[in-house]
């Protein structure tokens, strides 16, 4: 676990993996830009604002283009024909959501909502092809950021895969913990900003089985929970 950098005031992506370096990978999408090649960008693109909670885009509806995350997070979530619903990740700002596919062809595979209120810019797909035509270094920023979300599913099938539901929920505590949380004497802090059903639909269970998980890891002197807190106090306990 890298210590916890409370100077960085970007936040990190949230999703399952065994790798903490690449959990933001892909986010440079405008910074990555020279000053002449950014104005390009907002010149093609729009600005818009997602209150919390709000619908970014829906599965299945008609794919427009994708939308550059500059502050707040979004959710990307798949809802199976049982209506089980399932958290992919949570992204963070420099990333972009809307994809796989970019160029407003098909239909979304998957939904996007807004974990907190969130100002974007919207590209249409017709204008990011324009650009990726015109701009190589967009083009680089749009390859950069899908390897990076093409690594990032591929590492939640195999958490999906081959971790139990018991090791999920560690692994994403000590994620929790690397990219939100906090220091405080010998204990790590992470502010309930994602709630239980939220932890739920990341590790793919139920609200009832994390809160019953939560207090084992109490009972044995791993972490506290409070109503605005979870307190780790024995990291490696999650890491093994």
């Amino acid at each position: 676990m890298k210590d916890v950098d409370q100077t960085d005031l970007t936040p990190s992506a949230i999703l399952l993996s065994e790798y903490f370096l690449e959990l933001n990978e892909g986010a440079g999408f405008l910074t990555s830009l020279n000053m002449e090649d950014t104005k390009k960008v907002r010149g093609l693109g729009a600005k818009c604002s997602f209150k919390k909670g709000e619908a970014v885009f829906n599965q299945g509806a008609t794919h427009t283009g994708v939308w550059i995350i500059e502050s707040g997070r979004v959710r990307t979530y798949y809802v199976g024909p049982s209506g089980r619903e399932i958290t992919l990740a949570y992204w963070s700002p420099g990333h972009f959501v809307g994809g796989p596919e970019v160029f407003a062809r098909g239909r979304h595979v998957w939904s996007a909502d807004a974990l907190e209120d969130c100002d974007m810019l919207f590209l249409s797909g017709t204008s990011l092809l324009k650009l990726v035509k015109e701009v190589p270094d967009v083009a680089l920023a749009v390859i950069d950021g899908l390897v990076a979300k093409g690594k990032s599913y591929s590492a939640l099938i195999q958490m999906l895969g081959t971790r139990t539901v018991s090791e999920r929920l560690s692994q994403l505590l000590v994620i929790l913990a690397d990219t939100i949380g906090r220091p405080e004497g010998d204990a790590i802090v992470i502010d309930r900003t994602v709630t239980y059903e939220q932890i739920a639909a990341i590790v793919g269970a139920t609200r009832q089985w994390v809160t019953q998980s939560l207090d084992k890891h109490k009972a044995a002197g791993v972490l506290d929970v409070t109503r605005s807190q979870i307190i780790i106090h024995r990291l490696e306990s999650l890491e093994e």
